[in-house]
């Protein structure tokens, strides 16, 4: 089993800045692959960003050049710096750890932009 623990979000104006973190714990395999999803009210849970053990990213169209995303694999934490927020943005974030064969998420922390 593997727990994840977000930290981060809340309310800002748009055009700030706000920062997620998610450390993983449990049977975590060096191999992975950790990310960011999001779900605005109304609509389904959409990629972010994610990147793998060895450091590879991929970001949605609509976030890059925006956000970026890093980690620290001895502290198996994922990190997520928002910049340039969007009322678009506003949405409850979730973690995702993916593993050979298991997939888990985070209980989501909410992202709220005012314009």
């Amino acid at each position: 089993q593997v727990q994840l623990v977000e930290s981060g979000g809340g309310l800002v104006q748009a055009g700030g800045s706000l920062s997620l973190s998610c450390a993983a714990s449990g049977s975590i395999f060096s191999i992975n692959v950790m990310g960011w999803y999001r779900q605005a009210p109304g609509k389904s849970r959409e990629l972010v960003a994610v990147i793998s053990s060895g450091g590879m990213t991929s970001y949605a169209d609509s976030v890059k050049g925006r956000f970026t995303i890093s980690r620290d694999n001895a502290k198996n934490t994922v990190y997520l710096q928002m910049n340039s927020l969007k009322p678009e943005d506003t949405a409850v974030y979730y973690c995702n750890i993916k593993l050979i064969g298991q997939n888990y998420w985070g209980q989501g922390t909410q992202v709220t932009v005012s314009s």
